[in-house]
């Protein structure tokens, strides 16, 4: 059923003549001329079919009309008002809502997040750790940052760090009874799988292997625990170069393999249409295209 409203403009004059008891007053808030006003108040009177206003010499006095419609035309414009003003500075301010798996949050945002809150002190983030980042089943989810190969046909996309994918394990793994120094030696390894077994099918199928059995060994939902399961020396996992520096560098994990048998997996910020035009989601994504050039 359509509201029976009168007409906007109509009513937004008379707020402001009634809430300054003067048309000339209301004029100057409202950039108009006295004249408009008073022919927007008679419109609203002929709408309505009562008088608002006693019209005196130098000033103007509510009806019992008039004082019935101000009680509520003044409060409803006032909450709409404050309402508005919360809604533009959510825009640039407030809270941000950003979704991501917990092996970046760990491994590559939260070393760089005191650069972000120096630049943007007003604009809390709010980190959503998911396996899958990019999918937005929360609709409270502003922006994500996700693993993939830029497949989020239903989103906006852009490159943030170009990763290659590779096996590696902790050097105590690799005995002369069990050594890695083919591919083809992965067969007599445990794999460890990141929640299902379709990265290393991936890259298996680009290695050329064919002897090793799949649908086999542990998975896991947490690529954190899987790599902290690599470093114990528990099997082989396939980790994300860019992100394991530390661990090559300390040599808790290494690739046994030629950087030729990696794989092109990178990460995106994924975001839906328009959202860019926000101030506080435009601010975090341009930060995190700097900081993709800067070292931690």
């Amino acid at each position: 059923m359509a509201l029976n409203l009168p007409p906007p403009i109509a009513l937004r004059a008379f707020e402001a003549a009634a809430r300054h008891l003067s048309f000339t007053r209301a004029a100057g808030e409202l950039n108009v001329t006295q004249a408009a006003i008073s022919h927007q108040v008679k419109v609203l009177e002929r709408d309505l079919g009562v008088r608002l206003f006693v019209r005196m010499t130098r000033k103007l006095q509510l009806t019992q009309e008039g004082h019935t419609l101000y009680s509520i035309v003044g409060e409803s414009f006032h909450q709409i008002s404050e309402t508005s003003e919360r809604l533009r500075k959510g825009m640039e301010d407030g809270i941000l809502n950003v979704s991501l798996t917990p092996y970046f949050s760990a491994k590559w945002l939260t070393v760089r997040l005191s650069r972000f809150w120096t630049r943007h002190p007003h604009i809390d983030l709010r980190l959503h750790h998911s396996p899958h980042p990019g999918d937005f089943q929360n609709p409270d989810i502003d922006i994500a940052i996700s693993w993939g190969q830029d497949d989020w046909k239903s989103m906006d996309s852009k490159l943030l760090l170009r990763t290659r994918v590779l096996p590696v394990c902790s050097p105590r793994l690799i005995t002369p009874d069990r050594p890695l120094n083919t591919v083809d030696d992965l067969a007599h390894h445990e794999l460890l799988h990141e929640n299902d077994y379709s990265m290393w099918t991936m890259w298996l199928k680009r290695a050329g292997v064919e002897d090793v059995l799949l649908e086999r060994g542990t998975t896991m939902d947490d690529a954190n625990v899987i790599l902290q399961a690599a470093i114990d020396g528990q099997g082989v996992a396939l980790g994300s170069d860019i992100l394991l520096t530390d661990e090559f560098a300390s040599g808790r994990l290494i690739s046994p393999f030629a950087k030729e048998r990696s794989m092109a997996y990178s990460y995106y910020i994924v975001y839906k249409h328009g959202t860019l035009d926000r101030p506080k989601i435009r601010a975090f994504y341009d930060w995190l295209l700097v900081e993709a050039d800067t070292p931690p």
